[in-house]
Formats: structure tokens, sequence, C-alpha cells
């Protein structure tokens, strides 16, 4: 009897343990059914807010970038001006001498040197931001910037974008030993393939050929020529000759 009643016990205490467990899993997946349908709005909101915002990323990132598009930097430029009247008309005159193009005052948004000035030292001297009104002027200038003689001119780019093409120039650098056309484009290395002008210096170099003798340079034609004309020189000497020496045989019978 006690047996059966322990038995009992038993089983009754497995179904409760299972009903509890059936309960337990019913309570979670309920709970987490009812936080996932509450968080599901959320998470979708999250991702239109992070879509927005790396929108609104490249926005700031075109708009700078825009906003430096008409500016160049020039590097090199004594700093002896006392106004910004100065500094224009120095620049003004180098553009003019060296790459002969003219910037009217007009032309000119912005002028001024980069940083603090500090105390002078020689040969260095503060960065000149020049913006344009225009892009086209710029872009002339750019252009033609090997031409100029006391100073060097660049682009106005951003500390990120500067910092891209300081780690691209060794790619460059690279890519222009193999022989390929490369230059940096903004923050991106381009390759254009074989460089052609490279070709052609190898090309010539292998078509030169040491100085040869004049006479082997000249055409067949000119050679024929030129040794009918001798031929003729010498016959006709040798006619003289003969002629000069059968006049003195006669004078000599004569006498």
């Amino acid at each position: 009897m006690e047996e059966q009643f322990q038995l009992l016990f038993d089983k009754m205490k497995l179904e409760m343990e299972k009903q509890t467990n059936d309960l337990k899993e019913s309570i979670t997946k309920n709970i987490m059914d009812r936080i996932e349908e509450k968080l599901n709005p959320m998470m979708e909101e999250n991702e239109i807010l992070k879509q927005k915002i790396c929108d609104l990323g490249n926005e700031i990132k075109y708009l700078k970038k825009e906003k430096k598009s008409n500016n160049i930097i020039i590097y090199g430029l004594e700093e002896s001006e006392k106004s910004i009247s100065e500094l224009f008309q120095t620049v003004k005159e180098i553009f003019k001498r060296d790459l002969n193009i003219c910037v009217e005052e007009s032309e000119m948004n912005r002028l001024y040197r980069l940083g603090k000035r500090k105390k002078k030292v020689e040969n260095k001297h503060r960065p000149v931001l020049f913006s344009f009104t225009n892009g086209w002027k710029k872009d002339q200038i750019i252009k033609n910037k090997k031409n100029l003689k006391e100073i060097y001119i660049s682009e106005d780019y951003s500390k990120d974008v500067m910092e891209k093409r300081k780690a691209l120039l060794p790619q460059l650098l690279e890519e222009k030993e193999k022989g390929n056309t490369a230059y940096l484009k903004y923050d991106k290395l381009v390759v254009k393939g074989p460089n052609p002008d490279k070709n052609s210096d190898k090309r010539k170099r292998e078509l030169s050929t040491s100085p040869q003798s004049t006479s082997t340079n000249k055409p067949k034609k000119q050679q024929t020529i030129s040794s009918i004309k001798t031929n003729r020189t010498n016959a006709f000497n040798l006619m003289r000759t003969r002629s000069n020496s059968l006049n003195d045989t006669l004078t000599h019978k004569k006498q």
C-alpha cells in the first residue's frame, strides 16, 4: 500500500513539475513576444535615424568640399605685407608674371594667412589661403601651377582628405615605378595603365645608334652622281696632262 502511495506521489510530482515548466515557458514566451512587439518599432526607428545621420554626414562632407572647391593654398610667399591689399597685389603680380593670368580684385572672395603669427624665422612663412568667387579661374591657375618660380600652390583639402592622400602616396609612387599613369584625385588614387611618354622614351633610346660617316648615310643615287663627277674630273686632268706633254715635245723638236 505504501509503495502504491509512493508511486502515486512521484507521478503527481512529475506532473506538477511538467506543468510548472510548461507554465514558465508560456509566460516567458508571452513576455518575449510583448517585448519584441514593443522593440520592433523602436529598432525600425533606430535604423531610420542611422540612415538619416549617414545622409547628413554625406551632406556635411559635400558642403565642406564645395566650400573649399574654389580655394587654393599658397606656400613660400614672403610675409612682408602690411595689409590684405598689399598681399593681393603681390599674389596678382606673381600670377601675371609666371602664369600670364590676370586676377582682378572682384574675383577674390577671401585672402588671408593661415595660423597665428609667430616670431620671424628665416625662409619660413605662413601659407596663404586665396578663395575665388568662381571656379574656372582657380582651375586655370591650378592647371598652370608648374610654371610658378618662387611659390608653390595646392588645393584646399580638409584634414581627413589630407591624411587619406598621404596614406596613398606610397601606392602612387609604386604605380609610377611600374610605368603606369597614376595620380591622386581628391581622396582617391587613379591608375590609367602604362605611361606612353615612358614607352616612347624607351623606344627612342633603342632606335638611337652611334654616328656613322657621311658617305654611308648618303642615298645610293647621290653616291653614284658623286662617283661620276669624280671620274670626269680625273679624265679631264689626265687629258690636260697629256696635252701639255705633247706641246713640250713639239717645242723641243723645233728648237
